[in-house]
């Protein structure tokens, strides 16, 4: 483990531009990350550099072509390793996680019968639900919802094994919830699932911020993601198992490209999003190599980057949570046992018993500190909770904010 002393913090800090921003003479506090993170200059630097000197399209026979295959195929290999796969022509970029999941749903579904269930969960993004129900609707297929503990909102895993079934197909779940924080027992979900001999499709947009995905290690069999939420630009990512990118049949223009990862690949893609999205996972190795791992491959600084980012986040947790649970009026949601930090990425939403969520993020912003409000499109979980239409503040923890924000923010919540 590492010590939280022994943290990087002024060097991460120092690699983000955006931090330097004030707002009525006041230093920004971003808690804004699970809408978006904060991107290092390296990455402002890829993305204009791609444009700057290699803008060109894809197979062509000259220098600025070449240099653009090239680097985007650094990409598939470095993304590849980032998810935890050792194949690199599994990833697949595009627009986002919702676009690509819609992509994927729609071609999916033509495998599906009258008869078959999916199984969605009430925790969950609606990028991972609505377009699986829309699929389902479309072929004539049931859907499940599984539920979750008000209490703690932890996912029912009862509930899950419950709703699985032969007739079961696939199993779409997140990473972690992007509302409460949440980490869901992946790894188990994908052996229950493939116990019935269902597909398991995983959202790890507010995931892989805080915890480093591990495809192989999970077993899944499709995992999507957001490179703006972990440090990168407005890129989507889309893994899945080789044998199913080329089994099933996407959506695709005249001439289809049958090769992986092409084959699901539509239309010209955001090259320069791509280059700055391989230079946010180099971001986070450069952090591991600054938390001691100077040695061994890519996927080894990731993991020492990702085990400083979770020991150094649950303290924050920890701060947060406590000033929060102390403060008359405040209702927050979520695992608040302090000794089951490990359960939860440091986001917390919380609603005043007065003042709707809008009020509270807009008085909150003028001082500086940027939280969210409303329901993230965590549309199941708002509904169940009765928290429809005002939703929560969200207070969204990275690895770049400090003890001393936390603390004006708690201040801050005081004077509300």
């Amino acid at each position: 483990m590492t010590a939280v002393a022994d943290f990087p913090l002024a060097w991460c800090r120092a690699q983000f531009p955006a931090l330097s921003r004030t707002v009525a003479g006041q230093p920004v506090a971003f808690f804004d990350g699970p809408g978006g993170s904060q991107v290092p200059q390296r990455v402002i630097d890829a993305v204009g550099f791609y444009l700057g000197h290699t803008n060109a399209n894809r197979g062509g026979q000259y220098a600025t072509a070449r240099e653009s295959d090239e680097l985007l195929e650094a990409a598939h290999v470095t993304v590849a390793q980032f998810v935890g796969s050792s194949h690199a022509e599994s990833v697949v970029f595009g627009a986002n996680m919702t676009t690509l999941t819609f992509a994927v749903s729609r071609a999916i579904s033509r495998t599906w019968q009258s008869g078959d269930e999916i199984v969605v969960t009430r925790l969950d993004h609606d990028g991972n639900v609505s377009p699986w129900v829309l699929a389902a609707r479309d072929a004539g297929v049931t859907v499940q919802y599984v539920n979750f503990d008000p209490a703690d909102c932890t996912l029912n895993m009862s509930d899950l094994a419950s709703k699985l079934n032969a007739r079961t197909r696939l199993v779409a779940v997140g990473g972690a919830s992007n509302i409460v924080g949440t980490i869901n027992p992946v790894r188990e979900v994908c052996r229950l699932s493939h116990a019935v001999g269902a597909q398991v499709f995983l959202d790890a947009v507010h995931y892989a911020p805080h915890a480093l995905p591990a495809v192989d290690e999970w077993d899944c069999d499709w995992l999507a993601c957001s490179a703006y939420k972990f440090f990168g630009p407005h890129v989507g990512v889309l893994w899945g198992r080789p044998e199913l990118l080329t089994a099933v049949t996407p959506y695709k223009l005249r001439p289809v490209t049958e090769s992986l990862p092409g084959r699901w690949m539509t239309g010209t893609q955001n090259f320069e999003g791509i280059a700055g999205t391989k230079a946010a996972v180099d971001y986070l190795a450069d952090l591991g190599s600054h938390c001691g791992s100077r040695t061994g491959g890519l996927r080894d600084k990731l993991r020492t980057a990702y085990t400083a980012i979770a020991d150094y986040e649950q303290q924050l947790a920890k701060q947060l949570i406590s000033g929060l649970l102390d403060i008359p009026g405040i209702t927050t949601f979520g695992l608040t046992d302090l000794n089951r930090l490990n359960e939860r990425t440091p986001t917390v939403s919380f609603v005043h018993s007065r003042l709707p969520a809008i009020e509270v993020a807009g008085r909150l912003g003028n001082q500086g500190l940027f939280v969210g409000h409303g329901n993230f499109y965590a549309l199941q979980f708002s509904e169940a909770l009765g928290l429809e239409p005002q939703g929560v503040v969200r207070v969204g923890l990275m690895h770049y904010n400090t003890a001393g924000e936390i603390e004006r923010l708690l201040t801050a919540i005081r004077g509300i």
